[in-house]
């Protein structure tokens, strides 16, 4: 998520100074970085108990 938050603050600058394009990829890979920290945590087969 720190990844993430830095992406957005670059894109955020750079939309600031008229760099809209670079904002826009900064976007992207704060976008990516979410999404992926997103579905950091235990997978499904992980949850399911096996039974004994």
């Amino acid at each position: 998520m720190r990844e993430a938050a830095a992406f957005s603050a670059a894109a955020e600058q750079a939309a600031s100074s008229g760099e809209i394009e670079q904002s826009a990829r900064e976007i992207l890979r704060s976008l990516d970085c979410e999404r992926r920290a997103g579905s950091v945590g235990p997978q499904v087969m992980q949850l399911i108990k096996p039974r004994s």
